[in-house]
C-alpha cells in the first residue's frame, strides 16, 4: 500500500458506519498479537476537556524524558494528528505501512467468517500497532465515544483511567440521563487500577464513584475550588495551585483551569513526576482549536465547542474576557448535536451571526442553523426589551422596534470563505469574533485566515 491507496481502503471500510461493542476489535487485536497490553496505557474519558487534558500529559511527559505516543480524535487541521509521538503527527508512510498491516488482519478475521472491523476499530488498531513498534514509554489514549463499549476500552491494566467533565451528549448512544451518560464513561475504570477524575455534578460523581468502588480502583479527584485564579488574560491563565505553587497556562477560557487541575493530579499523584518538570510542561502546552486567537484588529478566536456544556463554558469565557462587547459569531454545528442549546448559551451576547455547513455528512445547513439562530434572538430580544408587543417579527432589521436595542444580524454563508469576508466587513477593528462548533470546520477557518 502506498499513502493514497491506505487512505482510499479508509474511507471504503468508513462507509459501514459504526458499531459500539468490544468484540469486533477484541478480535482484530487477537490477530494483532494483544500488543495493546504492552504498553503503559492513561485512558482518557469525558465529554469536554480530553483533548485540553491530554495536550497537558503529552507535554509534561516529554519534557520529563519520556516518548509518548497519542490517540485522539477527531483531527482538526490534519488527518494524520490522530496519531502522534512527541508532538509529531503520524508521517503518510508510516501511515500506509501501518495501515497495511491492520488491513491484512482484518482480512484474516474476514476468511474467518467474522465481520470487517469499523473504521473506528482500525484506527484504534492501528494506534496501538503503531505506539508499540516505536516503543513509546507512555500511550495517551483518548476514548471516541461513551467509554465502557468503545473500542479503546480493550485494553485491561492501563497506568491509569482519567475521566474529563461529563455532561449531555451523545444521548442516542450512551442514554438519556447524566447518570447514564457517566456510567457509560466509567466503564474505562479497571479493576486495582486508579482512577482519576475531576469533581463533577452529583449525578455523574455517584456513579464514577459507584464503579470505582465496584473494582476496588482508587479514586483521585481534583478539586478545582482549591485553586486561586491570580491572573487571567486571553494569553494566560496564573493560578495558584496547592500542590505545586504559581501555575502557568497559555491554554485560554475558564475551563482550562479545571483541565489543568485534573493533569496536575495525574502527574504528581499517580506517575510522581517532579513539580518543577510539572510547572515547565504546563507553561509550554499548546492545544490548537480550543479558544485560540488567529488573528488581532479585529481579534479572531476559533473554538470547538459543539454541544451545551462546551457553550457554556465559553460563553462563561466570552462574558468575563468581554463584558458588554458584543460579538460577531460564525457558527458551524452537527444536526445531530444539541445546536439549539448551544445557540441559547451564546446568543446572548451577540452582535451578528454568520452560519455555516461543515463539510461534514452529518453537518446541519446553514439556512437551517440560521432560520433556528433567528427564531432564538427574537425570543432573548423580547426579554430583554420586556414589550413584546412593540416586536415586528424575526426580520433582520438593523434598527429594531421604537426605543429598543437592535436586532443582531443573522446570515446563512455559502462557504467559509464568504462568511469569514462577512465577519470582518461586519467587525470593527477593535471588536471580536468568534468561530465555534464543530471542530470539523475549524481548519477552513484558520486556513483562509492565514491566506489572507
Amino acid at each position: 500500500m502506498n499513502y493514497e491507496q491506505a487512505r482510499a481502503y479508509a474511507v471504503n471500510v468508513s462507509r459501514s458506519g459504526s458499531i459500539l461493542g468490544l468484540d469486533s476489535i477484541e478480535n482484530l487485536m487477537h490477530e494483532l498479537g494483544d500488543i495493546q497490553e504492552q504498553l503503559k496505557i492513561i485512558h482518557i474519558a469525558g465529554t469536554n476537556g480530553k483533548g485540553s487534558t491530554g495536550a497537558y500529559l503529552e507535554r509534561v511527559l516529554i519534557e520529563a524524558g519520556y516518548r509518548v505516543g497519542r490517540y485522539s480524535s477527531p483531527a482538526v487541521f490534519d488527518p494524520m494528528e490522530v496519531w502522534r509521538i512527541n508532538l509529531q503527527s503520524m508521517s503518510h508512510e508510516e501511515y500506509a505501512d501501518i495501515m497495511e498491516q491492520v488491513k491484512c488482519a482484518c482480512d484474516r478475521m474476514v476468511e474467518k467468517g467474522m465481520e470487517h472491523p469499523t473504521i473506528f476499530e482500525v484506527e484504534t488498531a492501528m494506534a496501538f500497532l503503531y505506539f508499540y513498534q516505536k516503543k513509546c514509554d507512555y500511550v495517551l489514549l483518548e476514548v471516541g465515544m461513551g467509554g465502557r463499549t468503545d473500542a479503546t476500552n480493550v485494553i485491561r491494566k492501563p497506568v491509569c483511567s482519567v475521566i474529563t467533565s461529563v455532561s449531555m451528549d451523545h444521548m442516542q448512544f450512551l442514554g438519556n440521563t447524566l447518570t447514564e451518560i457517566a456510567q457509560a464513561k466509567a466503564g474505562i475504570i479497571k479493576k486495582d487500577c486508579p482512577v482519576v477524575t475531576i469533581l463533577q455534578k452529583a449525578e455523574a460523581m455517584v456513579a464514577i464513584e459507584a464503579e470505582a468502588e465496584k473494582q476496588h480502583a482508587r479514586l483521585y479527584t481534583a478539586d478545582v475550588s482549591k485553586v486561586t485564579v491570580e491572573t487571567e488574560t486571553l494569553k494566560e491563565i496564573r493560578f495558584d495551585h496547592p500542590g505545586l505553587g504559581t501555575v502557568t497556562t497559555r491554554l485560554t477560557g475558564t475551563y482550562q483551569v479545571e483541565n489543568c487541575c485534573l493533569a496536575v493530579t495525574v502527574l504528581k499523584e499517580i506517575l510522581g513526576i517532579a513539580d518543577r518538570i510539572i510547572i515547565d510542561g504546563i507553561k509550554n502546552t499548546v492545544w490548537p482549536g480550543r479558544f485560540e486567537v488567529i488573528g488581532e484588529q479585529p481579534l479572531f478566536i476559533i473554538d470547538g465547542a459543539h454541544n451545551e456544556d462546551a457553550a457554556l463554558q465559553l460563553s462563561a469565557s466570552v462574558e468575563k474576557y468581554f463584558t458588554n462587547i458584543p460579538i460577531t459569531y460564525i457558527i458551524g454545528v452537527l444536526a445531530d448535536k444539541e445546536h439549539k442549546k448551544v445557540l441559547e448559551a451564546m446568543l446572548p451576547y451577540a452582535g451578528a451571526a454568520f452560519t455555516v455547513t461543515p463539510d461534514n455528512p452529518r453537518a446541519m445547513k446553514a439556512e437551517e442553523l440560521a432560520s433556528e439562530a433567528e427564531a432564538i434572538v427574537a425570543r432573548l430580544w423580547k426579554e430583554r426589551a420586556g414589550k413584546p408587543e412593540k416586536v415586528q417579527g424575526t426580520e433582520n432589521s438593523p434598527q429594531g422596534a421604537e426605543g429598543m436595542e437592535p436586532l443582531p444580524k443573522v446570515s446563512a454563508c455559502s462557504s467559509m470563505k464568504e462568511a469569514v469576508q462577512l465577519a470582518l466587513e461586519h467587525t470593527k477593528k477593535d471588536g471580536v469574533i468568534l468561530a465555534f462548533g464543530s471542530l470539523s470546520y475549524l481548519k477552513e477557518i484558520r486556513q483562509i485566515m492565514q491566506s489572507d
